[in-house]
């Protein structure tokens, strides 16, 4: 997808002509993207959006038309605007692999290069990694609480516009969904796509078994019916045994049926009875109906037979305990060769200034123990005392016998990738994989366990070291 670089909010424009104007546009600036909170109130977070940021980045330039407009403002000196029609991203981007787990207080992107550049980039790679995270750690909960059962995302009627649906059907899927029943997301991304029919088809029809005898007609060997367009146990499953029937006779079979209202443990297990007692226990249940991870789990708890669920409206719009938004925050943390931080009253929401690198310890049988934040030159191993970045007097040693592994890795130099795009296949497996090796109650949907995410002892002493420099300074 491509992104205009007027994708971004005024004050990126404003600061960058203002920059221009100090001559500090070349100064070296680095900047983490990170977030506070997990989201959903979890355990965890799902990195996406990588891929769609360093497209954003590559291509980032100026059109004619575009330089016009911001011409036009009567804001911006003539200097300016022609200062942008060479503008161009040549910085340095690390991070972790799509589909990572990740957690609250930890870089998901550390942006370097010339001030001008990475602080001008802020609104727009918040806006895809925010949202693209929280999808998929969205989808990941759902696919987790299906707990084996295929999960598709149909929510693109419902999605925040055309590119938020695109999003969303990308993230769902890195997040483990299996298809979508976005055609042009399955398109560009290399998606399956999914669909059925609408209960508009069954009513437009005389009756419901006219309806799927056509449908079957025209999809002999991929159909799945709309059931509960009238009478779910009553009409619509028998009707749809009927069309079984039928399709078998002439060498074909039902794939499946959907049920898109009532309760949906009760009309699943029912349905599941009727069609094995006809003899079609192949084909598979699929439920809808703003379905998500806490509908699903009270559906498998109450001895619900599903096969595919169909997530929509709160998967592509995030809803429930703590969703909405994710969050993330961009944060210079070093200028010019120099460490910076943000201060504030609380500890917890001070930066963590300078150049960083991420260790993810792990148990020899591959379980996940904590992460650490240091800087980017030192050494860490176990055995090491490492801190608590929202209470500096709580800290911990780190096990001898684990084993490490570094978090990010270098994405993007010089404003090219270094690498080709991964599927979304590849991002999902590694997602399934990562979240298999999480402590089991981080995994929870209530009160889930906290994964620790720790400093060194060097940042923790830098971090306190700009706090006291920066009290004396201001008196």
């Amino acid at each position: 997808m491509h992104y205009s670089p007027l994708l971004t909010d005024l004050y990126q424009l404003t600061m960058l002509a203002g920059y221009l104007e100090e001559g500090m546009t070349e100064k070296a600036g680095v900047f983490d993207l990170y977030f506070r909170t997990n989201p959903f109130e979890g355990g965890y977070a799902i990195f996406a959006g990588l891929e769609t940021a360093l497209d954003y980045l590559e291509a980032l330039r100026f059109t004619e038309v575009e330089l016009q407009f911001l011409a036009g403002l009567a804001l911006f000196k003539p200097r300016f605007i022609e200062y942008l029609r060479d503008f161009r991203f040549r910085g340095r981007v690390t991070a972790p692999p799509e589909g990572t787990v990740v957690f609250a207080n930890e870089p998901l992107l550390s942006i370097e290069g010339a001030l001008a550049e990475v602080q001008f980039v802020e609104t727009a790679l918040l806006n895809i990694i925010n949202f693209q995270t929280l999808v998929a750690t969205k989808a990941a909960r759902i696919c987790l609480a299906a707990s084996g059962s295929e999960v598709s995302e149909f929510g693109l009627r419902r999605a925040q516009g055309p590119d938020g649906g695109l999003s969303a059907s990308r993230a769902a899927c890195v997040g483990g969904c299996t298809g979508t029943s976005n055609v042009l997301a399955g398109s560009l991304f290399g998606l399956a796509v999914r669909g059925t029919q609408s209960h508009s088809w069954v009513q437009a029809f005389p009756d419901e078994l006219s309806a799927f005898r056509a449908y079957a007609t025209t999809f002999p060997d991929s159909v799945i019916l709309l059931v509960d367009t009238y009478d779910t146990l009553k009409s619509g499953v028998p009707n749809a045994i009927t069309v079984a029937q039928e399709l078998r006779e002439r060498g074909h079979e039902l794939q499946g049926i959907r049920i898109d209202s009532g309760d949906l443990a009760y009309l699943s297990r029912e349905a599941r009875r009727l069609l094995d007692e006809s003899g079609f226990s192949n084909v598979r249940i699929v439920v809808s109906n703003d379905v998500d991870e806490f509908v699903i789990e009270s559906v498998r708890n109450d001895g619900g037979l599903v096969d595919i669920y169909g997530i929509g409206t709160r998967l592509v719009t995030c809803s429930g305990a703590g969703g909405g938004a994710l969050g993330g925050v961009y944060k210079l943390v070093e200028i010019d060769g120099k460490p910076t931080l943000k201060v504030t009253g609380d500890v917890a929401k001070s930066t963590l200034p300078g150049k960083k690198q991420i260790f993810r310890f792990v148990e020899p049988e591959g379980r996940f123990i904590q992460d650490v934040v240091c800087l980017h030159d030192e050494i860490i191993k176990g055995g090491d005392t490492v801190f608590d970045p929202a209470n500096p007097l709580r800290y911990t040693k780190l096990p001898p016998d684990s084993r490490i592994t570094e978090l990010h890795g270098e994405v993007m130099a010089n404003g090219r990738r270094l690498a080709a795009k991964e599927t979304i296949a590849v991002m999902a497996e590694r997602c399934r994989i990562e979240l298999s090796r999480l402590p089991h109650g981080c995994l929870r949907l209530i009160n889930p366990h906290r994964y620790k995410v720790s400093i060194s002892d060097r940042l923790s002493c830098l971090r306190k070291d700009l706090i006291d420099e920066h009290g004396k300074r201001e008196g």
